[in-house]
Parts: structure tokens; C-alpha cells; sequence
């Protein structure tokens, strides 16, 4: 199914913060995804024009309904119109599913650190879901850096997901709410030694979020000693 480009009906749109939306999209004949693989979604103009912009799957397993979540680009192309004007009814394009290196699996035994910079969290979700259906025994571990509390996309269910194996901690830059056991800040060594797996429990790390985000979790995962060859990014943005 990835190659080609199917019809998509907005069967559900939900607000997520001030700038972001949940879209579930229905897709007859979809084959399913694993957790951590993204769709491509085609716009195309009244003229003709077409945009395409690839989109991170919060769902995975069998079914045909997917779902994303958008973060609103001011000056995008396609999100404005995603956050902004969609409605359930619409049909979009989407091709997927795509992706097979930031993927997890519940055949995965090893420790699991999940480490999401804004909307990254989304295919990081979709893991999050799919550990906590499958029962597995594997230590899995989030790290959600926001800027705000405001900020945080699927902060109720994080907060209640039922699953014994999973832990989750928050990383804020710029406005931490009273609860918050650590001072505002970026992510730094300090960040990553309290609350990420250690590298002599040998855990994949998955890593989602803004590119200048990801390279310097990235650079502080290895100073840390973690092998690179177990780190897998996935970014968005500018370079």
C-alpha cells in the first residue's frame, strides 16, 4: 500500500493544545502499521497545486482508522490547514504506511527509553499504546520535553496509562508548573543522567522531535555512553 495514494475520510478531529490537533482518518483497505511508522498526506489546490508532508502515526496494529497529530507550522503550507480547517467529513490523500528503522515491537525484550521533544511524542505514543496492549515486561521509559505544560500533546492519557513496566518523567524549558520536581531548563547532561535508562542497561533509545532537539539529545545520549548504534532519531525542520 505504501507506493500508492488513498482516499482518507476525516472521521474525527480533536483539539490537542492552543496549536495542535488529533485527526483520525479512515482508510479503506489500510493494512495496518507498526508503532512508529508515519503516512505521507497529499493537499492539493483548486489550480492544481500539491503539497505533501509526512505525519506521525499515534496508532498502529490492524484496523483502517489511523491517527496523527498535527503541530500548526505558522507559515506551513499544510499543517495551518490541518490544525486550522479540516473538519470531520473531509478527505485528504495519505500514502503509508511508511518506515521501518524507528520502529518497536513487542518482540523487543531489551529496556526501552522513549525521549520526545514536542510533538515527537506522537509515533513515541503509538509505542507507549501498543507496550501497555501487548502486556510486555520490558522496561520502557519517556522523557517528554515541552516548552509548557500547555504545550504537552496527550498529557491526560500519558498521565493514565496503565501499564507497570512504563515510567514516564517531564522536561520543561521554558515554564515548569508548581508540581514539577526540577527547575525550567533544556535537556542537558544532568536531565539525562536522572531520568534516562543508563547505558549499562545496553537500551534502545528512540529519540522524535525538532532537529537542533534531537542532535543535542543525540550528542548527550553518547557522552553519557551510550552506544550510537542504539539510538534511533527521527526529526523534523530545518536543519
Amino acid at each position: 500500500m505504501t507506493s500508492s495514494w488513498h482516499r482518507a475520510a476525516v472521521v474525527d478531529v480533536r483539539p490537542a493544545t492552543a496549536h495542535g490537533r488529533v485527526l483520525s482518518l479512515r482508510v479503506d483497505g489500510w493494512p495496518g502499521n507498526l508503532a512508529g511508522q508515519h503516512v505521507d498526506v497529499r493537499l492539493t489546490a483548486e489550480d492544481g497545486y500539491q503539497a505533501v508532508r509526512s505525519y506521525s502515526l499515534a496508532s498502529s496494529g490492524d484496523g483502517d482508522v489511523l491517527e496523527l497529530a498535527v503541530d500548526e507550522v505558522p507559515d506551513g503550507e499544510v499543517s495551518p490547514y490541518l490544525v486550522e480547517d479540516v473538519r470531520a467529513g473531509d478527505e485528504l490523500e495519505v500514502r503509508g504506511p511508511i518506515g521501518a528503522y524507528f520502529v518497536w515491537t513487542p518482540a523487543q525484550t531489551e529496556p526501552v527509553q522513549l525521549i520526545a521533544g514536542g510533538s515527537g511524542i506522537v509515533p513515541l505514543l503509538a509505542m507507549v499504546r501498543d507496550h501497555a496492549r501487548s502486556a510486555s515486561a520490558a522496561a520502557m521509559r519517556l522523557l517528554y520535553a515541552v516548552r509548557s505544560a500547555d504545550d504537552a500533546f496527550y498529557a491526560e492519557e500519558l498521565a493514565g496509562i496503565d501499564d507497570a513496566a512504563f515510567t514516564l518523567a517531564w522536561a520543561y524549558s521554558r515554564s515548569a508548573p508548581e508540581s514539577s520536581t526540577q527547575p525550567a531548563g533544556r535537556v542537558d547532561a544532568a536531565t539525562i543522567e536522572a531520568f534516562v535508562i543508563p547505558a549499562s542497561e545496553r537500551p534502545s533509545v528512540y529519540v522524535c522531535g525538532p532537529t537542533g532537539f534531537v542532535e543535542a539529545v543525540a550528542d548527550l545520549l553518547v557522552a553519557a555512553g551510550h552506544r550510537p548504534d542504539r539510538i534511533r532519531t527521527e526529526r523534523f525542520g530545518g536543519a
